[in-house]
């Protein structure tokens, strides 16, 4: 029913808290596959993919939808863990509901009102729930999958998710 999306790049890390999250809808039928998309990472990111029994892609977002077996999408950032009762919501939503959806912040994961409107806002940061068909069309003109969920407009899921600290730059030594 679902495929979970996850496109990354050096952050093998973050891939695993947020496949961590995961365990109970997989467990519960309703993830179908967890597509690792990557964009170039030179840390253990394939290894953290390959032992979570995860789909590894190369070359981005495209590519991981084009392997998606679910009607429905769920991309994400490495990183973000999404909160127990997800599950339910998900399911409610796909069953009635056409639009593309996002979570609502977990209570302590929330940025106060100046903070976000100073920042630069990532449109990923809550997840983004999308039916396969939108997201493939999506993608033709989209590069990322920040630049699909980028002024996407979407429901608000009564679910909510940890969002991903933002991503620094790794730099190696000279």
């Amino acid at each position: 029913m679902l495929s979970v999306l996850i496109e990354t790049r050096n952050d093998e890390e973050g891939l695993a808290r947020t496949l961590a999250s995961l365990i109970g809808g997989a467990v519960e039928g309703v993830v179908r596959d967890v597509i690792v998309c990557d964009t170039g990472s030179t840390d253990q990111t394939h290894r953290v993919a390959e032992h979570a029994g995860c789909q590894y892609v190369t070359g981005g977002i495209a590519a991981g939808i084009r392997q998606a077996k679910g009607d429905w999408l769920l991309l994400l950032e490495p990183g973000s863990r999404l909160v127990e009762g997800w599950i339910d919501a998900v399911v409610a939503h796909t069953a009635r509901q056409t639009m593309a959806a996002r979570f609502s912040r977990a209570r302590g994961s929330r940025t106060p009102f100046l903070a976000r409107i100073f920042s630069g806002n990532r449109a990923l940061a809550d997840g983004l729930l999308i039916s396969k068909l939108q997201a493939a069309a999506s993608a033709k003109s989209a590069g990322s999958a920040e630049a699909i969920a980028r002024g996407l407009a979407a429901k608000r899921l009564d679910a909510e998710i940890w969002v991903a600290p933002p991503k620094q730059e790794h730099r190696s030594p000279k």
